[in-house]
């Protein structure tokens, strides 16, 4: 402990230096100059601010202060205009035109000559996506494009997209952080150096990175969006990000002050700050902000369709097991209270297609019903099932374990490494196994595609094999219905006919939550947990 706190104090006094140096030119003594600088920790590190590799959330939020796309996402998953003031779409569904905005200029750097800086044009976006595709660069994002025909720039302020089949969900594709607009000038020069030496368009522009220390992002003056009342973004002068490599040392900085946010439920502080039933405890709440809401991301177990093990086979068994456990009292004791129990479909809230009904509440009797009649079929006395999983959910096996043998299955809990999970359902090694979704874009066509006979693993992502005609067909008409209100019914349909199969059992869809400093506004949430500051305050 010793050290972590000699580390932490040689790390803000090199990051209170920097800042120093960032606000020395100003004349204003009376300016509080913390409240201009928002502080937070990235335990996980951050291994680049190329957006072309902004595969993790780290990166991905990093990223996100420094990089614009064609379109963003607002926090009721709403695409809306960015560098791209407007857009039509054909009336076959394949053809995007993008009508560019002539005000949005990259960050200043010398390489762009007198001016120090220039334009975004089309020619940019051309560039950029085409950097996805590049095998050489090997982005981790080029998937984006797998639907895509071609892409090109008409003009300076016009870029078309063709796509190869009507796919509904890609503007929200477009808002990652993968289809940001970067330079070619500036990426040429520094090549793979890039990923450090970042120029972008967004709210923030960079300004030093000692990897593993600390990282540090000054406000964009020349940035092109403004608030309501017409007052330009960013409101903060500079973001600061250091790299405690642990989540207990990191909330700890929280309690003290030292930063401004903390992002997710830890096992290690989850008790010290909330209640049982997920509500700030008294010593917080002078200081603390809690926001959380709807994340899209469930968590589930899953049954290998194609298992030879008779209790994975019986669809009277599978249901069992989702009748047979109490999800709401899971979460108030291993999460207390933060995510919303699984009772709906594998579609989970904050999404359209959700369907609250679709899913199985808690009716032990029903269970030991479906449990004793597949005795009596299948001539097997003692049914048994091994759920596979890794030690960070070991809790959440163990009571579903201990509520199942009440209804007279037995249940065996495998705990294995992460990797040897991951490749154990890729290729089918495992009857039943643990496991989570986390949209990679905000459509749930996304979470079905694990369903389509076309996607078993492992290439692609249904791990479970589940094969169903009359879902392939629904799945492939969902393509071509472009209206969201008759493509979300359709959603539905699908989700509930999977759920009355019962490959998975869904156990909680997450929530995003965040803590918050009481001086901190305008942070928000949002359900695929983007980090967006160019809108926070911070008062004295």
């Amino acid at each position: 402990m010793i050290k972590h706190v000699a580390f932490q104090i040689t790390n803000y006094i090199s990051i209170g230096c920097i800042l120093l140096c960032l606000f020395s030119c100003k004349t204003d003594t009376t300016t509080n100059k913390d409240q201009l600088v928002f502080r937070y920790n990235e335990h996980k590190n951050i291994g680049s601010l190329d957006p072309a590799f902004s595969k993790d959330i780290a990166d991905i939020w990093a990223t996100n202060q420094l990089f614009n796309g064609l379109v963003q996402m607002d926090e009721n998953l709403n695409v809306n205009p960015c560098i791209a003031k407007s857009w039509t779409i054909s009336e076959d569904a394949k053809t995007y035109i993008f009508n560019l905005r002539d005000d949005v200029f990259f960050h200043k750097h010398e390489l762009f000559g007198k001016d120090s800086t220039r334009t975004v044009k089309a020619s940019d976006f051309e560039y950029s996506l085409n950097r996805l595709l590049d095998k050489q660069i090997a982005s981790p994002g080029s998937w984006i494009l797998n639907k895509v025909d071609r892409f090109k720039a008409i003009n300076d302020s016009l870029f078309q997209i063709k796509l190869k089949q009507p796919f509904p969900a890609f503007l929200g594709l477009l808002t990652m952080k993968y289809c940001s607009v970067v330079p070619k000038e500036i990426v040429e020069h520094y090549q793979s150096d890039f990923r450090a030496n970042p120029i972008g368009t967004g709210p923030f522009k960079f300004k030093r990175w000692e990897e593993n220390i600390k990282l540090v992002f000054r406000k964009n003056n020349n940035y092109f969006e403004y608030d309501e009342k017409g007052k330009p973004l960013p409101y903060l002068e500079a973001v600061a990000i250091t790299f405690l490599p642990d989540k207990q040392s990191e909330f700890m900085q929280f309690a003290q002050g030292n930063i401004d946010f903390v992002s997710g439920l830890d096992a290690s502080y989850k008790d010290e700050i909330l209640t049982a039933s997920g509500a700030l405890r008294d010593k917080y709440e002078k200081n603390t902000t809690l926001i959380r809401g709807p994340y899209l991301n469930t968590e589930y177990l899953a049954f290998y369709m194609d298992s030879e093990t008779p209790e994975i086979q019986s669809k009277l068994l599978r249901q069992a097991v989702n009748y047979g456990f109490d999800r709401k009292k899971m979460m108030i004791y291993l999460r207390n209270g933060v995510g919303i129990p699984a009772n709906g479909g594998f579609i989970p809230k904050g999404l359209p297609g959700y369907n609250e009904t679709a899913g199985f509440s808690y009716k032990p009797e029903k269970a030991k019903q479906l449990i004793e009649q597949f005795k009596k079929e299948s001539g097997i006395p003692n049914p048994e099932i091994t759920i596979t999983t890794i030690g960070n959910y070991l809790s959440f096996c163990e009571f579903i374990q201990r509520e199942l043998q009440k209804t007279g299955l037995t249940v065996n809990i495998d705990v294995i490494p992460a990797a040897t999970l991951k490749e154990g359902k890729a290729n089918g090694k495992l009857d039943m196994f643990r496991a989570s979704w986390v949209a990679d874009y905000p459509d749930a066509e996304n979470y079905l595609s694990l369903y389509y006979s076309k996607n078993f693993a492992p290439h692609g992502p249904n791990y479970t094999h589940f094969k169903n005609a009359l879902f392939d067909t629904w799945y492939e008409r969902a393509f071509t219905e472009t209206k969201p209100k008759n493509r979300a019914l359709l959603y539905k349909k699908m989700d509930s006919l999977v759920m009355q199969e019962a490959p998975i059992i869904p156990m909680f869809y997450d929530e995003v939550v965040r803590f918050t400093r009481k001086n901190v506004t305008g942070l928000g949430i949002n359900p695929i947990n983007l980090l967006e500051l160019k809108r926070v305050k911070k008062q004295d």
